[in-house]
């Protein structure tokens, strides 16, 4: 039914250009064997008696090191290959993610300080606005583990080098929910006017892109020149991305009394609210900044292109204290409609998941970032919504799970597709072009600690962490091909999502301290970033 157990540490081997190779390895051979022949008896024997007393030292060491991480006994071994450049490890406890005294920031503040991303492998960075995305998005993750002289770098680099007065173009969705999500969450959580300042220069330049005739907004804005345009081969808009900055506009505008950038994206949540062209509150990929309409109607899926909108309608309600009567509306139809149209199982295991709808025609398929719906579907159960939405999340989150333990390298792929005939021997599918793997927070992702919510995962922290392709010098890497262990074809990236979300959901996942962002007073933007609960108004 499941591929054969796997081991939990495999070594990789990356070849090093720099490195050189010898032609007379026999004769060094030869050369050391005849030294230690010249050696006495003696010498040979309190060499050998050395060498025996350091391996019995390390053995009896060896459970005080473990011992240090408290909790469980979990093993922390990793293998290395010959070069080190890169391996993949799996990390038996989740300590050693998230302790403080390595939190993997090391690689970017070496090699990347101030840029985008970290390119870990051949130690540079890669840009894709210039705005520092990685060191934004992680300020409130080093802030939330105590890594205060870290932080405090990050904040200088803030204060004396960001600037957003650059003629580039940047995406509306990313650069809110990274950069101006992050500064927001800054803003909470220290109380610095440094944060919430760049916040609205930042959310001033972005508000060009709602100049439309529709008022759906283009998916481009250059913040330098104030000027915004859709993508040059479409006059769409991404579903998910106009619908997904909603938390950061509105928070945005509670702050700086300043009602614009709310109106703005609260209007786009009246207009997708009464389109036609919904199936059972499901909603299209698209929409067109021109007409204000759906287009490529009959589709509809909860990965790609849709997958936040349905996340920020819940949390959208939820942010303002449980007042806005339509989102909820909306959440609840859509729930229904999943169920109604997306939720199969598989086969053989029977395993829960969520498809695809084109055109009435289901498709088994199921990207990685539907995986954020168990954590949304619980957060909804957990502020009393229906019950089922609680059995639905959990047989999801174990199908995401088998999306990772069914794969040789322990990591899920990108895009799965479901067997639904029993005879087949798997139920996680793969496609040979789809077998990559980004440094994505699922299925931990959306709402930290599951494991309250999830009763039955409690306690098996040694046991459903996945691996992941560290990098010798600091930093970790996506990978092209999950079913390949021996070589998965390391990206040379570490995407900004897996210090600002990936390491920040594993360190609330297993806080000790509940009251620690808890889900009663915060909710997360996706990417992870706090925002505050609205008090509820006075009655």
């Amino acid at each position: 039914m499941y591929p054969p157990s796997r081991k939990d540490f495999i070594s990789l081997t990356l070849s090093d250009p720099h490195s050189h190779s010898y032609n007379n390895g026999k004769h060094r051979r030869q050369s050391c064997w005849r030294k230690w022949k010249q050696l006495s008896r003696l010498q040979r024997s309190l060499i050998l008696f050395l060498l025996a007393l350091l391996l019995i030292f390390g053995l009896l060491s060896y459970p005080s090191i473990t011992e240090q991480w408290g909790g469980k006994q979990c093993n922390a071994r990793t293998f290395t290959g010959r070069d080190r450049s890169f391996q993949l490890v799996k990390w038996t406890d989740w300590r050693q993610y998230v302790m403080p005294s390595d939190m993997r920031w090391k690689g970017y503040k070496d090699h990347a300080w101030g840029h985008d991303e970290l390119k870990p492998i051949s130690k540079s960075f890669g840009e894709w606005f210039g705005l520092g995305l990685t060191l934004i998005d992680s300020l409130d993750t080093m802030w939330i583990m105590g890594l205060k002289e870290e932080f405090e770098e990050a904040k200088n680099w803030v204060e004396k080098e960001l600037s957003f007065n650059k003629n580039v173009d940047v995406n509306l969705f990313e650069t809110t929910i990274r950069i101006l999500g992050g500064l927001l969450s800054s803003y909470h959580l220290t109380g610095d006017q440094l944060f919430l300042e760049k916040a609205k220069d930042l959310g001033s330049r972005l508000m060009p892109a709602f100049k439309t005739p529709s008022k759906i907004p283009f998916s481009d804005v250059n913040i330098g020149k104030g000027t915004a345009h859709p993508p040059r081969w479409t006059s769409d808009s991404t579903l998910a991305e106009v619908t997904s900055i909603q938390l950061e506009f509105r928070e945005l505008s509670r702050l700086t009394q300043d009602p614009q950038y709310q109106d703005v994206v609260n209007e786009i949540m009246k207009l997708v609210h009464k389109l036609p062209g919904k199936q059972d509150g499901l909603v299209p990929m698209f929409i067109n900044t021109n007409s204000g309409q759906f287009t490529h109607k009959g589709v509809f899926t909860l990965g790609a292109r849709a997958d936040s909108y349905y996340e920020y309608l819940l949390k959208q309600w939820l942010q303002g204290g449980k007042t806005e009567d339509d989102l909820l509306e909306d959440y609840l139809q859509a729930v229904e409609g999943v169920k109604k149209h997306l939720v199969k199982q598989t086969g053989p295991s029977r395993l829960t998941f969520v498809g695809e709808l084109s055109h009435n025609r289901f498709n088994p398929k199921m990207d990685h970032l539907v995986c954020f719906l168990p954590g949304t579907l619980a957060l909804g159960a957990h502020n009393n919504l229906p019950g089922d939405h609680m059995d639905l999340a959990v047989q999801l989150m174990e199908t995401c799970h088998q999306m990772y333990t069914q794969m040789e390298t322990g990591l899920s792929p990108e895009i799965a597709h479901f067997s639904l005939q029993a005879s087949d021997g798997r139920d996680v599918i793969v496609k040979v072009s789809l077998r990559h793997h980004y440094l994505r927070p699922k299925p931990m992702h959306r709402q930290p600690r599951l494991h309250c919510l999830f009763s039955q995962w409690e306690g098996t922290t040694c046991t459903n962490i996945p691996p992941l392709v560290q990098v010798s010098g600091g930093g970790y890497t996506s990978i092209n091909n999950v079913r390949d262990p021996v070589n998965p074809g390391p990206r040379d990236k570490m995407e900004s999502f897996f210090l600002g979300e990936t390491l920040k959901y594993l360190y609330l996942l297993f806080s000790d301290d509940m009251e620690l962002l808890s889900l009663d007073k915060y909710v997360f933007n996706t990417e992870a970033h706090p925002l505050p609960i609205w008090p509820s108004p006075p009655k």
